[in-house]
């Protein structure tokens, strides 16, 4: 049911089994190469078995990430404990973000820089802005807890920037952060300024947000001006 539902994951199931075809053996390999990295009293494959496939966890983190439900949710849908989620969810979650983003056939952006250096290159506009997705508060004592306030839903949450081009399609998406860091500090952290000051000429459209950039990078990333800047614009 859940591969078949594109509002529980977002993708088509063409756009599934080329995951599972694509990623499937990366994860496999790793699985393997963590379970021959330690001394073993049996043999590799002995045990207890799998209750939940590949791809039932590729599908568990895509809902996961689509709609950011608990894991005891999760673990519900699929029939096993919570902790076997957790452990599939943070296995299988850096496979799709090394996988990168196709824009083509022969095209395929994995970091920031290939991304302005591609929109350099094909002379396409960017649009970046900032997503929020709510988690679970963090365990008490936890020495950064506060920071997972959105100043702006007031509730724990994890901030990622996505970069599209003018017809939407995604062209990266960066590591989640507490949901603290304003918009445009987590641009500055991820490197945007200097890549995009010191590298190709781009433009690149941004909410106001990400007021200040533009004076930072000679005006490449255009944002809605400031209201005293209104009447009198700066040249950049």
């Amino acid at each position: 049911m859940i591969i078949s539902n594109r509002r529980l994951t977002g993708l088509a199931v063409g756009v599934i089994a080329e995951l599972v075809e694509e990623i499937g053996p990366l994860w496999q390999g790793r699985h393997q190469a963590r379970l021959t990295s330690r001394p073993r009293k049996r043999a590799v494959g002995a045990g207890a078995k799998h209750r939940l496939v590949f791809v039932d966890r590729l599908l568990a983190t895509l809902v996961l990430l689509r709609h950011g439900v608990t894991h005891d949710v999760l673990a519900c849908w699929f029939g096993v404990d919570r902790s076997t989620i957790t452990r599939a969810v943070g296995e299988v979650r850096p496979l799709p973000a090394e996988r990168g983003c196709t824009v083509s056939p022969d095209v395929r952006l994995r970091t920031l820089a290939e991304v302005v250096d591609h929109l350099g290159a094909s002379g396409t506009t960017g649009i970046i802005d900032g997503t929020e997705i709510r988690v679970r508060r963090p365990a008490a004592g936890r020495k950064d807890r506060d920071k997972f306030i959105s100043g702006k839903n007031k509730q724990n949450a994890v901030k990622s920037m996505v970069v599209t081009d003018a017809e939407g399609r995604v062209l990266w998406c960066s590591p989640a952060r507490p949901a603290s860091c304003a918009h445009i500090t987590h641009a500055r952290q991820l490197g945007l300024v200097k890549l995009v000051a010191d590298g190709p000429v781009v433009e690149i459209l941004a909410d106001a947000g990400y007021q200040g950039l533009g004076a930072q990078t000679g005006g490449r990333v255009v944002t809605a001006p400031h209201r005293k800047f209104m009447k009198n614009a700066p040249d950049w």
